[in-house]
């Protein structure tokens, strides 16, 4: 975890003190439901809580000096408890397994980041589908292959965009629910010291749902698909800073990243505006990504158990869930702040003399009688010509002086194919299928 790319309310769920609060409770809700099942006395969850009501300081150097003894950050925390709690902090553990603690603990951890990070997304879909409504009917040129093909609307481009990043809201929503599971079935997953009743009162107590089946841990497959969501949510946020950061290029300019008062664009040329906050955002969607692939390699666990996976993810739960939550927040910042600018856009249409009109005048041409192929050919010979002027030639104007053309279509009726309004009459339908 890097400071620079860190908030404070998703960095918190990753400390030690919170990984020791959810541990505790784990032990302290066995511990109540042992007791209620007659495993252990009463008075030793009794003892568990009552402490704990003092709102004891997680002492994180003392458990970790006695970790550096017992080489187990279980058995660390457990002993650290009892010095605290006393001789009733023996029933505690009561046939579990290190991994019904720490397995069961992710899950949390998980849940609670998933919920700052579709927290995250509401707020960035809010401000998409704000701009989207303001450039509802911006015209603006659509690219494929980074070349010119028809126009579209700026709205359009954030109604898609939008919609994006909704479907990668239902997929957070339905990877929490799947790694939202506790296991507390013991040594090998079988119960054999341990009553299935703990684990569901655990469950319980914790807003988790059971493991079905869990082998001495919880089964990979969730977390793989968990981390694989937030690589597709870094993915999505990538496609939105990559299509800003081309329209901030300065052939361009149809929209550019806030530059606020005093800002320095770069340390030899005063006169730089770059786009910083996208390129970083390309960059930590990268990093996101990154934890996709270790994710998938920790499903294939020696038979019921091995730790080969217990070290990625104290790198790979933190990493990229506060750097997704990050830039989350800084994409939303991009939206919010964009500036955008609609006479450029208008310029850029223009500027290759109507050749995106082009696919019009071919399908009016086929509709007249000519076919397709030879529609086709007449429409092209001549756009050829405009492109190789740089559109400094007007490809109605020659569509007008072709006489093959013109015994097909009159010079009004080429005209009217030259209307940008056309290209927007479905708008309103699209916006309907987007935002309902």
């Amino acid at each position: 975890m890097v400071p620079r790319y860190a908030r404070p309310d998703m960095t918190a769920i990753w400390s030690p003190e919170n990984r020791f609060r959810i541990w505790f409770e784990i032990e302290a809700h066995a511990t109540d439901a042992l007791a209620e099942l007659g495993t252990v006395p009463k008075s030793a969850a009794t003892a568990l809580w009552d402490w704990w009501a003092t709102n004891p300081k997680i002492d994180v150097e003392a458990i970790d000096a006695i970790e550096a003894v017992t080489k187990h950050d279980v058995i660390a925390f457990l002993t650290w408890v009892a010095e605290n709690v006393g001789e009733e902090a023996r029933f505690m553990h009561q046939g579990m397994t290190s991994s019904d603690v720490l397995d069961t603990c992710l899950s949390v951890q998980l849940s609670q980041a998933a919920d700052i990070l579709v927290a995250d997304l509401d707020t960035l879909l809010a401000a998409i589908k704000r701009r989207a409504f303001e450039h509802k009917l911006t015209p603006t040129i659509g690219r494929s292959h980074g070349i010119h093909a028809e126009p579209v609307t700026f709205g359009l481009k954030l109604a898609q965009a939008y919609a994006e990043f909704d479907r990668c809201k239902a997929r957070l929503v339905a990877a929490r629910a799947e790694i939202a599971t506790c296991a507390i079935s013991g040594a090998v997953g079988t119960f054999a010291n341990i009553d299935p009743r703990v684990e569901a009162h655990v469950a319980a107590k914790l807003g988790l749902s059971i493991e079905p089946v869990s082998t001495q841990v919880i089964p990979r497959d969730r977390h793989a698909m968990f981390f694989a969501t937030l690589g597709v949510v870094a993915g999505s946020i990538e496609r939105l800073a990559t299509e800003v950061r081309h329209l901030q290029r300065t052939e361009v300019l149809e929209a550019e990243e806030y530059f606020s008062p005093g800002q320095k664009g770069s340390s030899a040329m005063p006169h730089k505006r770059n786009p910083i906050l996208t390129e970083n955002l390309t960059g930590l969607a990268r990093m996101v990504r990154s934890a996709v692939v270790p994710a998938l390699e920790n499903v294939a666990l020696w038979h019921e158990r091995d730790i080969s996976h217990s070290s990625v993810e104290r790198f790979i739960g933190p990493d990229a869930t506060i750097t997704l939550d990050f830039a989350l927040a800084r994409l939303t910042g991009v939206v919010d702040k964009l500036l955008v600018y609609p006479e450029r856009m208008q310029k850029n249409l223009d500027r290759m003399g109507g050749l995106v009109h082009s696919q019009r005048v071919l399908l009016a041409l086929t509709q007249a009688g000519a076919s397709r192929e030879d529609s086709y050919a007449l429409v092209q010979r001549n756009a050829m010509k405009v492109w190789e002027s740089d559109g400094q030639l007007s490809l109605l104007e020659l569509l007008k002086g072709d006489a093959d053309v013109t015994a097909k279509l009159s010079a009004d009726e080429l005209t009217a194919l030259f209307d940008l309004g056309y290209h927007m009459k479905h708008v309103d339908t699209i916006f309907a299928r987007v935002f309902g």
